[in-house]
């Protein structure tokens, strides 16, 4: 199903007010040029079903590259509930099937995911709130990469609008090249790859981007993403949810039991 073109003026993106103790940023001026209606929609997982569906698309992401370490993801996590957790679901518009995942972890309450395994240097750690994508998962082929590229824009508009400083990313090669076209830079430029214990200890270089320099950057207006991320509106993009902790002293699904956080792993 291709996606279709309207014209828009304004952006009139809406979300739910923040948890306890979020400043939300103002909204930008910019004008979108474009309505862009998506062959899917991608919202925050706020019940069993959609939970359900997440981990399914999880589970199967992370099997086609590490099968062993996938047999620990067929359940929800400790963290899918945790106060600093969103969780992003693409769903098909024809069938609802799900076909992408993403997890948003802050270092509000708690460090980051990949703090189990790192320490991020001091202009990091002292830079602000910061948000990590984790359990980034989409199905195989043309789909998935518009897919993830929605997901990403979505995940900055989280991070925009509800006060994160710096969004953070740990990706395996090759798929780290596709977050340096994003944009992201490398937080060990001479460390290279590092392991990530939770991640079967492959190597993931580790990867950030200041939230608010996105407009600013030089030649920022001439990048590829750039009219995607803020010149285009996509109504499919649904940030509006309860929290998922709400729902979770019902939860029939058995939550694995790992404790504590768990780090990215971003597959196709």
């Amino acid at each position: 199903m291709a996606a279709v073109l309207t014209p828009f003026l304004e952006s009139d993106i809406h979300l739910s007010p923040p948890r306890a103790g979020q400043a939300v940023r103002p909204s930008s001026s910019v004008v979108s040029l474009l309505e862009e209606r998506l062959p899917f929609t991608v919202r925050v997982v706020s019940n069993e079903q959609q939970l359900a569906k997440a981990v399914s698309i999880r589970h199967a992401a992370y099997a086609r590259h590490l099968p062993d370490f996938a047999e620990s993801l067929k359940r929800p996590e400790r963290s899918d509930f945790s106060d600093d957790s969103v969780i992003l679901l693409a769903e098909s518009r024809l069938d609802g099937s799900p076909l992408g995942t993403m997890r948003i972890q802050t270092n509000r309450h708690e460090p980051l995911p990949l703090e189990q395994s790192v320490d991020l240097p001091g202009w990091l750690q002292n830079g602000g709130v910061l948000a990590e994508a984790v359990r980034l998962g989409v199905t195989e082929g043309v789909q998935g990469l518009l897919v993830k590229t929605v997901l990403f824009k979505a995940f900055f508009q989280f991070c925009e609008r509800f006060g994160i400083d710096w969004m953070v990313i740990a990706g395996r090669s090759p798929l780290d090249r596709q977050y340096r076209r994003l944009m992201f830079r490398d937080v060990y430029p001479d460390l290279g790859p590092v392991p990530l214990r939770h991640a079967g200890n492959i190597p993931h270089r580790v990867m950030c981007f200041e939230v608010g320099t996105a407009r600013t950057l030089p030649n920022a207006e001439q990048h590829s993403f750039y009219d995607f991320l803020f010149r285009t509106h996509h109504p499919d993009i649904e940030l509006e949810a309860p929290a998922l902790q709400t729902i979770s002293a019902f939860m029939p699904i058995p939550v694995a039991g790992a404790v504590g956080r768990t780090s990215a792993t971003p597959l196709q």
